[in-house]
């Protein structure tokens, strides 16, 4: 079983959403019993909330039921239970780094490195944005979530969760 943890600020906008897009995604490609995802925040400003009412509108018009996920702070003990933790941003990658302990830092990158059809960096934050701006992060993370299963299919003969 491969875990994967989707992390940004609060998880109530883009990592809850890469985090249902993902279950969707592992559920139609038949890999439920080989893949797991979670998602957590680097802050506890909305421990136990749902995701934010715009994000979970802007998923269920694509079928992406976002519901029953509820917000949850990223503890330390998620740097050694996760095969992955994909940070949203530079800033949550750095502040995953600075509290990762050293064991398990090989396991942290950017979630849109494995995007294939945009070349950003970063899923931008549409907190204080328009609806758009979850619409853009729908796409980004779509996108990004294709190209992580991709490749963990294809490496799947060396073992799915191994780095390559």
């Amino acid at each position: 079983m491969t875990r994967i943890l989707f992390v940004c600020s609060g998880n109530i906008c883009r990592s809850p959403t890469a985090e249902a897009v993902a279950r969707h995604a592992i559920q139609a490609s038949g890999l439920s019993d080989l893949i797991e995802v979670d998602s957590a925040g680097t802050h506890d400003f909305h421990v136990g909330e749902a995701p934010d009412p715009r994000t979970r509108k802007v998923a269920l018009r694509r079928g992406y039921d976002l519901s029953t996920l509820r917000a949850r702070r990223l503890e330390v003990r998620d740097f050694q239970e996760f095969d992955l933790l994909l940070a949203m941003d530079a800033t949550h990658l750095e502040y995953m780094r600075r509290t990762c302990p050293d064991a398990y830092r090989e396991k942290l990158a950017l979630f849109m490195h494995y995007a294939r059809n945009y070349s950003l960096d970063e899923v931008p934050d549409p907190y204080y944005g328009g609806e758009k701006g979850f619409e853009a992060v729908l796409d980004y993370c779509e996108d990004a979530v294709e190209g992580l299963i991709q490749e963990l299919i294809a490496r799947s003969g060396r073992g799915i969760g191994q780095r390559a």
